[in-house]
């Protein structure tokens, strides 16, 4: 891969918002200010970012619980509301406009009710279906959560895991060709659901190393071999240690996984979201920053990831250095599971977010 694109980059400070992983709340450097952070997010809608990966339908039951069945032991759920959302790639695509970029959309429905509900949510986004292709053998992968006083009862999948064939992969690759002179970064949401394979990587991969346009992917652990030489990974931290076959949650393990995962796969950069410890990013030469959690309250971390992978693409896309990219994920990764569902974050949000001067 080539270096990050930077554009006509705003002129930076070297930064720290965090300290090494395994030394404590020290940190080093300079702390960016907000005032610098918000001059990324202003440039936000400079960048275009195109998502490709596995498009999910996110269905909601909402209601409350006040008895047993009597037929088994579970709850009875009084339905109050119902609602759809975009999900998987589609919700990385929905992160990036509320935040203010260009997005583009590629991936694959089937030709059933819920890819029509999928591209209904879609349809008030311009240029958003050019890159959607239609599997007439595989069902839209849709996930119903039932949710009652806040609290997940139950999930149950509709989905198709076979890989793609390859004229629907061929339509996808040419799709990704045709947006690539105007991109400013390429992420890869994969989700397991057939569409990310390790043909169609190494394909990405190429095209974007002739452009030197950035990758991200938000990875699955039985794809990391997929992944050689893309720009920066984003695996949460259950992913990173099944990855590198380690155990436990604690900072030296993190760090021994986030190393090996670096060296593995030759990518600039692993930043690993750690939930409530917040994230740990490595680069090259050894280095490692640790960024405390910024949320205030959690709720629920449906699609954290996704707006986590979202902030970051927009970021590096407006000229901002992956260390700076991480801290703006942070904070709206911080924002999001303080909501209830797949959530989106929007620049106003963010930029109170990033505090006062």
């Amino acid at each position: 891969m080539g270096t990050i694109r930077q554009g006509n980059p705003i002129k930076k400070r070297k930064s720290n918002d965090a300290s090494r992983p395994n030394e404590g709340p020290k940190g080093g450097g300079e702390i960016p200010s907000p005032r610098e952070l918000r001059q990324y997010l202003q440039r936000f809608p400079q960048a275009s970012v195109l998502v490709i990966g596995d498009l999910i339908l996110d269905h909601y039951v909402m209601g409350r619980v006040s008895r047993i069945s009597p037929e088994a032991p579970v709850p009875v759920v009084h339905v109050e509301s119902e609602s759809i959302r975009l999900g998987g790639a589609a919700n990385v695509y929905s992160n990036i406009l509320a935040l203010g970029g260009k997005a583009h959309l590629c991936g694959v429905i089937g030709a059933d009710q819920s890819g029509k509900q999928l591209v209904k949510e879609l349809g008030h986004t311009r240029g958003a279906l050019g890159g959607i292709v239609v599997d007439r053998e595989r069902p839209t992968t849709k996930k119903s959560r039932v949710i009652a006083h806040n609290q997940q009862i139950v999930r149950y999948d509709i989905e198709g895991r076979s890989e793609l064939k390859a004229v629907l992969r061929q339509k996808i690759l040419r799709y990704i060709e045709s947006k690539l002179r105007e991109l400013s970064c390429i992420v890869v949401s994969d989700y397991a659901k057939g569409v990310v394979s390790a043909v169609l990587m190494s394909e990405i991969t190429r095209l974007a190393a002739l452009r030197r346009v950035p990758v991200i992917v938000d990875p699955k652990v039985e794809h990391f071999n997929f992944y050689k030489g893309v720009t920066v990974i984003t695996p949460n931290h259950l992913e990173a240690t099944q990855a590198s076959g380690m155990h436990g949650d604690d900072n030296q393990t993190i760090n021994e996984a986030g190393a090996m995962i670096r060296q593995r796969l030759g990518c600039q950069s692993v930043l690993i979201t750690r939930g409530e410890k917040g994230m740990s990013l490595y680069e090259r030469d050894g280095v490692s920053w640790h960024l405390p959690t910024k949320a205030r309250q959690v709720y629920d971390v449906t699609g954290a990831g996704d707006t986590v992978i979202g902030t970051l693409a927009l970021a590096l896309g407006a000229g901002a250095d992956i260390k700076m990219g991480a801290m703006m994920a942070n904070y709206a990764a911080g924002i999001v599971v303080g909501m209830v569902g797949t959530a989106t974050v929007s620049p106003k949000q963010l930029s109170e977010a990033f505090g006062d001067e």
